[in-house]
């Protein structure tokens, strides 16, 4: 994985705090984004945001989470680490999938 940032799914926060040390030392050194819907408000939703959101949904009918989510990671141009599996049919941004 190259780059010094990258947006966390809700799976890989909880995967990290539950203690996971494998994903630690792959986290490690980076800038990590988390997007609003994960109980955590880090990152604001915005117009550009709501529409990268309905875009999503629309074409690969994504939960509104999910969506949220990925219009974030698309908005900030940054990778999107994830165990969920139904990311896997998005090509409009870049996803690392974590398996545990």
């Amino acid at each position: 994985m190259s780059g010094t940032s990258l947006i966390i799914d809700t799976n890989i926060a909880l995967y990290l705090l539950g203690g996971d040390t494998t994903l630690a030392e792959v986290l490690d050194g980076k800038t990590i984004y988390l997007s609003f819907i994960s109980d955590c408000i880090i990152i604001d939703i915005n117009k550009e945001i709501k529409n990268r959101t309905t875009e999503l949904r629309r074409i690969y009918r994504l939960k509104l989470p999910d969506a949220i989510i990925g219009a974030t990671a698309a908005y900030l141009k940054q990778p999107l680490m994830t165990a969920d599996r139904d990311f896997q049919k998005i090509n409009a941004i870049n996803i690392i999938f974590y398996e545990k």
